[in-house]
């Protein structure tokens, strides 16, 4: 099923468990977190291939647990379209032949996304806008998923900043995950890099993505989000400069 060696397998299983367990208490980051780690002993090709399906399902089941999407989808497609378009086109990058500058641009993704998370002030989207910013958010945030796998900037920024509920909220952010997860995996396809082996790999990291959301929930009745968002931000920040600077040195 794969050339993995067991303790790769084993480091992949807890990998998925600690995503999950992010996922459960923050209700994103999966695929940030299953990128960041496994990019540290993987290529972000290969990385990306495992995180297909644990981001599907748990993002579908984000997306269709709650009120009627429809609406949502009326109001998103031309974001939804734009990250399509997008993703498809940055895979490019991730499938080249040189896969350090793609860790490179992984690393930077994850500092700034942490960096956003820590210091930046909630965005305010004027509904005027939005007509022609969504397609553009879309886009931008398809190039960047495309290229690096990371799925959030600049489209958690600017779904959070739009006048939706709490609820609606988190649906749109498993609409937006679910189409860049499906893009990914089209243009992955396209590009011949989806390899068997690691689908099937894929789907057996359902389980421990699970079971780490699972935990996830119970740790977010334990202790503050606050606490844990801070937490988690900084020690993605740590990861993203440390994959950056790597990649870096040894280009």
């Amino acid at each position: 099923m794969s050339s993995f060696s067991s303790g790769t397998l084993a480091l992949i299983g807890l990998t998925f468990m600690l995503a999950g367990v992010v996922k459960g208490v923050a209700g994103m980051g999966l695929p940030t977190v299953s990128m960041g780690v496994l990019s540290v002993f993987m290529t972000p090709v290969s990385a990306t291939s495992l995180l297909l399906i644990p981001s599907f399902v748990t993002n579908v089941w984000q997306l269709v647990t709650g009120a009627d999407f429809r609406a949502l989808i009326a109001r998103l497609w031309a974001m939804m379209a734009g990250i399509l378009v997008g993703t498809i086109l940055g895979v490019r990058l991730l499938t080249g032949a040189d896969t350090r500058w793609t860790t490179v641009g992984l690393g930077v993704a994850l500092t700034v996304y942490a960096l956003y998370g820590l210091l930046g002030r909630p965005l305010s989207m004027p509904k005027r806008l939005e007509a022609w910013l969504s397609p553009m958010i879309g886009l931008a945030t398809g190039l960047i998923s495309g290229a690096t796998g990371v799925f959030t900037i600049p489209a958690v920024p600017y779904l959070q900043g739009l006048d939706i509920g709490k609820d609606d909220l988190i649906q749109a952010l498993g609409l937006s995950f679910t189409v860049s997860t499906v893009a990914l995996g089209v243009g992955l396809a396209g590009h011949g890099a989806f390899h068997l082996g690691n689908l099937a790999l894929s789907a057996l990291a359902i389980f421990p993505a699970l079971v780490g959301m699972w935990l996830g929930t119970i740790i977010r009745r334990k202790i503050s989000a606050r606490t844990f968002r801070i937490s988690f931000l900084c020690c993605l920040g740590v990861l993203g400069l440390e994959l950056a600077g790597r990649a870096l040195v040894s280009a």
